[in-house]
Protein backbone atom coordinates (compact mmCIF):
# COMPACT_ATOMS: atom_id res chain seq x y z
CA UNK A 1 0.00 0.00 0.00
CA UNK A 2 1.63 3.29 -1.19
CA UNK A 3 1.66 5.95 1.33
CA UNK A 4 1.92 10.02 0.95
CA UNK A 5 5.63 9.30 1.30
CA UNK A 6 5.96 6.96 -1.78
CA UNK A 7 3.92 9.65 -3.63
CA UNK A 8 6.41 12.67 -2.95
CA UNK A 9 9.39 10.19 -4.67
CA UNK A 10 9.06 11.18 -8.19
CA UNK A 11 11.78 11.29 -10.77
CA UNK A 12 13.04 14.78 -9.13
CA UNK A 13 12.43 14.09 -5.64
CA UNK A 14 10.59 17.25 -5.36
CA UNK A 15 6.80 16.67 -5.48
CA UNK A 16 3.46 14.30 -6.62
CA UNK A 17 3.34 14.52 -10.30
CA UNK A 18 0.59 12.20 -11.26
CA UNK A 19 -3.29 12.48 -10.50
CA UNK A 20 -3.39 10.36 -7.70
CA UNK A 21 -0.65 11.51 -6.05
CA UNK A 22 -1.50 15.17 -6.44
CA UNK A 23 -4.93 14.34 -4.30
CA UNK A 24 -3.58 12.64 -2.04
CA UNK A 25 -1.23 15.16 -0.92
CA UNK A 26 -4.03 17.81 -1.40
CA UNK A 27 -6.44 16.29 0.88
CA UNK A 28 -3.69 15.64 3.30
CA UNK A 29 -2.80 19.71 3.26
CA UNK A 30 -6.94 20.14 4.13
CA UNK A 31 -7.01 17.67 6.43
CA UNK A 32 -4.39 19.51 8.71
CA UNK A 33 -5.31 22.81 7.77
CA UNK A 34 -8.73 21.86 9.03
CA UNK A 35 -7.45 20.58 12.32
CA UNK A 36 -5.86 23.85 12.80
CA UNK A 37 -9.19 25.75 12.35
CA UNK A 38 -11.01 26.66 15.30
CA UNK A 39 -8.72 24.20 17.42
CA UNK A 40 -10.08 21.33 15.15
CA UNK A 41 -13.61 22.31 15.51
CA UNK A 42 -15.11 22.81 11.86
CA UNK A 43 -18.73 24.09 12.83
CA UNK A 44 -17.85 27.64 12.13
CA UNK A 45 -16.41 26.92 8.74
CA UNK A 46 -18.05 28.19 6.04
CA UNK A 47 -16.40 27.08 3.07
CA UNK A 48 -13.20 26.13 1.57
CA UNK A 49 -11.27 27.83 -1.42
CA UNK A 50 -8.18 26.01 -3.21
CA UNK A 51 -6.17 27.98 -5.23
CA UNK A 52 -3.73 26.62 -8.20
CA UNK A 53 -1.05 28.14 -9.92
CA UNK A 54 0.06 25.24 -12.47
CA UNK A 55 2.10 25.39 -15.21
CA UNK A 56 -0.40 25.26 -18.61
CA UNK A 57 1.58 21.61 -19.32
CA UNK A 58 0.39 19.91 -15.90
CA UNK A 59 -3.01 21.87 -15.75
CA UNK A 60 -4.95 18.65 -17.47
CA UNK A 61 -3.30 16.85 -14.19
CA UNK A 62 -4.00 19.27 -11.65
CA UNK A 63 -7.97 19.53 -13.78
CA UNK A 64 -8.33 15.72 -13.04
CA UNK A 65 -6.63 15.54 -9.47
CA UNK A 66 -9.44 18.23 -8.57
CA UNK A 67 -12.42 16.39 -10.72
CA UNK A 68 -12.77 19.94 -12.07
CA UNK A 69 -15.90 17.83 -14.33
CA UNK A 70 -17.45 16.92 -11.32
CA UNK A 71 -16.56 19.07 -8.31
CA UNK A 72 -18.86 17.41 -6.21
CA UNK A 73 -15.98 14.55 -5.97
CA UNK A 74 -13.42 16.57 -4.56
CA UNK A 75 -15.94 17.65 -1.75
CA UNK A 76 -17.59 14.61 -0.97
CA UNK A 77 -13.64 13.29 -0.21
CA UNK A 78 -13.00 15.92 1.95
CA UNK A 79 -16.65 15.58 3.64
CA UNK A 80 -15.10 12.04 4.11
CA UNK A 81 -12.07 13.13 5.99
CA UNK A 82 -14.32 15.50 8.03
CA UNK A 83 -16.47 12.60 9.46
CA UNK A 84 -13.36 10.39 9.89
CA UNK A 85 -11.24 13.01 11.86
CA UNK A 86 -14.66 14.60 13.29
CA UNK A 87 -13.80 17.95 12.36
CA UNK A 88 -17.41 18.52 12.38
CA UNK A 89 -18.01 20.57 8.98
CA UNK A 90 -21.33 22.21 9.09
CA UNK A 91 -24.11 21.41 6.45
CA UNK A 92 -24.11 23.53 3.41
CA UNK A 93 -20.48 24.49 3.32
CA UNK A 94 -18.98 25.66 -0.05
CA UNK A 95 -15.89 24.60 -2.04
CA UNK A 96 -14.75 26.57 -4.83
CA UNK A 97 -11.52 25.47 -7.14
CA UNK A 98 -9.28 28.41 -8.30
CA UNK A 99 -6.91 28.79 -11.58
CA UNK A 100 -4.42 31.06 -12.24
CA UNK A 101 -6.77 33.38 -9.72
CA UNK A 102 -4.58 36.02 -6.99
CA UNK A 103 -4.08 34.06 -3.79
CA UNK A 104 -5.98 35.71 -0.76
CA UNK A 105 -3.48 37.17 2.15
CA UNK A 106 -4.55 34.30 4.21
CA UNK A 107 -4.51 31.29 2.21
CA UNK A 108 -1.97 29.19 3.07
CA UNK A 109 -0.04 27.93 0.29
CA UNK A 110 1.81 23.87 -0.23
CA UNK A 111 5.33 23.16 0.49
CA UNK A 112 5.45 20.77 -2.40
CA UNK A 113 2.96 21.77 -4.75
CA UNK A 114 1.56 24.88 -6.50
CA UNK A 115 -1.68 24.85 -4.11
CA UNK A 116 -2.99 27.30 -1.99
CA UNK A 117 -6.64 26.94 0.17
CA UNK A 118 -8.05 29.17 2.21
CA UNK A 119 -10.71 28.56 4.93
CA UNK A 120 -13.00 30.30 4.96
CA UNK A 121 -15.14 31.04 8.25
CA UNK A 122 -18.30 32.95 9.09
CA UNK A 123 -16.57 35.34 10.47
CA UNK A 124 -13.79 35.19 8.12
CA UNK A 125 -13.46 36.22 4.36
CA UNK A 126 -11.21 38.32 4.15
CA UNK A 127 -8.02 39.66 6.28
CA UNK A 128 -9.47 40.87 9.27
CA UNK A 129 -6.50 42.16 11.70
CA UNK A 130 -5.24 45.17 10.66
CA UNK A 131 -3.08 47.68 12.42
CA UNK A 132 -2.12 51.98 11.08
CA UNK A 133 -1.34 55.05 12.43
CA UNK A 134 -2.24 58.76 11.89
CA UNK A 135 0.00 61.51 12.34
CA UNK A 136 -0.79 65.24 12.15
CA UNK A 137 1.03 67.09 8.71
CA UNK A 138 -0.50 70.19 9.93
CA UNK A 139 -2.20 71.20 13.21
CA UNK A 140 -1.22 70.08 16.19
CA UNK A 141 -2.75 66.81 18.30
CA UNK A 142 -1.92 65.48 21.40
CA UNK A 143 0.24 62.56 20.71
CA UNK A 144 2.85 62.77 17.93
CA UNK A 145 1.50 59.19 16.36
CA UNK A 146 -1.54 57.14 17.11
CA UNK A 147 -2.06 54.03 16.39
CA UNK A 148 -5.69 52.48 15.24
CA UNK A 149 -6.41 48.84 15.41
CA UNK A 150 -9.45 46.47 13.35
CA UNK A 151 -9.85 45.30 16.96
CA UNK A 152 -10.33 49.03 18.58
CA UNK A 153 -13.53 49.84 17.53
CA UNK A 154 -14.33 53.42 16.91
CA UNK A 155 -11.65 55.88 17.57
CA UNK A 156 -12.93 59.68 17.40
CA UNK A 157 -11.29 62.55 16.03
CA UNK A 158 -11.90 65.94 17.49
CA UNK A 159 -10.91 69.08 19.98
CA UNK A 160 -10.05 67.99 23.37
CA UNK A 161 -9.76 64.46 24.83
CA UNK A 162 -13.01 65.12 26.88
CA UNK A 163 -14.87 67.40 24.73
CA UNK A 164 -18.87 67.84 25.71
CA UNK A 165 -21.49 67.74 22.71
CA UNK A 166 -24.34 70.39 22.46
CA UNK A 167 -26.38 67.69 23.71
CA UNK A 168 -24.66 67.87 26.96
CA UNK A 169 -22.94 64.32 27.09
CA UNK A 170 -19.08 63.62 26.95
CA UNK A 171 -17.42 62.13 24.35
CA UNK A 172 -13.36 60.87 24.12
CA UNK A 173 -11.54 61.59 21.51
CA UNK A 174 -9.03 59.18 20.86
CA UNK A 175 -7.15 61.49 18.20
CA UNK A 176 -7.28 64.50 20.04
CA UNK A 177 -6.48 68.42 19.34
CA UNK A 178 -6.24 70.31 22.37
CA UNK A 179 -7.73 73.52 22.64
CA UNK A 180 -4.91 75.19 24.70
CA UNK A 181 -2.26 74.20 21.43
CA UNK A 182 -0.04 77.01 20.34
CA UNK A 183 -1.13 76.28 16.89
CA UNK A 184 -4.59 78.28 15.86
CA UNK A 185 -5.47 75.25 13.71
CA UNK A 186 -6.87 73.51 16.12
CA UNK A 187 -9.29 75.85 16.76
CA UNK A 188 -11.28 75.07 13.45
CA UNK A 189 -11.67 71.47 14.82
CA UNK A 190 -15.04 70.57 16.46
CA UNK A 191 -15.40 68.73 19.11
CA UNK A 192 -17.35 66.06 17.08
CA UNK A 193 -15.43 66.21 13.89
CA UNK A 194 -15.00 62.66 12.66
CA UNK A 195 -14.38 59.37 13.33
CA UNK A 196 -12.75 55.76 11.81
CA UNK A 197 -13.85 52.43 12.49
CA UNK A 198 -12.84 49.32 10.69
CA UNK A 199 -15.40 47.64 8.50
CA UNK A 200 -15.10 43.25 8.42
CA UNK A 201 -17.56 43.50 5.31
CA UNK A 202 -15.00 45.03 3.36
CA UNK A 203 -11.68 44.76 5.59
CA UNK A 204 -10.70 48.08 5.34
CA UNK A 205 -11.10 51.42 7.84
CA UNK A 206 -13.41 53.84 7.09
CA UNK A 207 -13.43 57.45 7.48
CA UNK A 208 -17.33 59.12 9.03
CA UNK A 209 -17.92 62.63 9.21
CA UNK A 210 -19.79 63.52 12.93
CA UNK A 211 -22.08 65.94 13.57
CA UNK A 212 -20.09 68.92 14.20
CA UNK A 213 -17.28 67.67 10.86
CA UNK A 214 -20.58 68.43 7.88
CA UNK A 215 -21.29 71.49 6.68
CA UNK A 216 -22.62 74.36 7.53
CA UNK A 217 -20.26 74.32 10.79
CA UNK A 218 -17.03 72.44 9.35
CA UNK A 219 -15.85 70.14 6.91
CA UNK A 220 -14.30 66.32 6.63
CA UNK A 221 -12.64 65.95 3.09
CA UNK A 222 -10.46 63.29 1.98
CA UNK A 223 -7.70 63.42 -0.92
CA UNK A 224 -6.58 59.95 -2.22
CA UNK A 225 -2.95 59.31 -2.01
CA UNK A 226 -3.48 57.13 -5.17
CA UNK A 227 -5.73 59.20 -7.14
CA UNK A 228 -5.18 62.78 -5.75
CA UNK A 229 -8.81 63.45 -5.89
CA UNK A 230 -10.20 65.42 -2.80
CA UNK A 231 -13.86 63.95 -1.98
CA UNK A 232 -15.84 65.98 0.74
CA UNK A 233 -17.75 64.24 2.94
CA UNK A 234 -21.49 65.49 3.29
CA UNK A 235 -23.35 63.39 5.52
CA UNK A 236 -22.34 61.34 9.08
CA UNK A 237 -24.41 57.90 7.38
CA UNK A 238 -21.75 57.43 4.81
CA UNK A 239 -18.39 56.59 4.66
CA UNK A 240 -15.32 56.95 2.75
CA UNK A 241 -12.51 54.10 2.59
CA UNK A 242 -8.93 54.68 3.49
CA UNK A 243 -6.24 53.54 1.82
CA UNK A 244 -2.34 53.96 2.62
CA UNK A 245 -1.21 57.95 2.14
CA UNK A 246 -4.55 59.45 2.07
CA UNK A 247 -4.64 62.63 3.95
CA UNK A 248 -7.57 63.11 6.24
CA UNK A 249 -8.85 67.07 6.31
CA UNK A 250 -10.27 68.86 8.84
CA UNK A 251 -11.76 72.27 8.77
CA UNK A 252 -9.72 74.21 6.13
CA UNK A 253 -6.36 73.12 7.12
CA UNK A 254 -5.51 70.50 9.47
CA UNK A 255 -4.61 67.26 8.12
CA UNK A 256 -4.04 63.94 9.35
CA UNK A 257 -2.37 61.32 7.17
CA UNK A 258 -3.14 57.82 7.16
CA UNK A 259 -0.59 55.02 6.89
CA UNK A 260 -0.27 51.37 7.36
CA UNK A 261 3.33 51.99 7.92
CA UNK A 262 4.73 52.11 11.67
CA UNK A 263 5.41 55.70 12.08
CA UNK A 264 7.92 57.38 13.67
CA UNK A 265 8.41 61.18 15.29
CA UNK A 266 10.80 63.23 13.80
Amino acid sequence: MKTIFDFFKSASGEHPDDVKGIRHALLQFVKQELQKAEGGEGANIKGLGIFIHCSPAARHVYESAVFTEDPEQLKNEIQRISDDYSLDLPSGWSLEVAFDEAIPDDAVEMQNLPIALLVKTKTHFVKQQAKAYLKALSGKTLQPIYEITSAGGKYNIGRDEKAQSDEGYFRTNHIAFPSESDDERNKYISRQHAHIEWDTSIAKFVLFADEGGIPPRNKVKLRSALTEKTVKLHATQIGQELAEGDQIILGESVVLEFSFKPQHHE
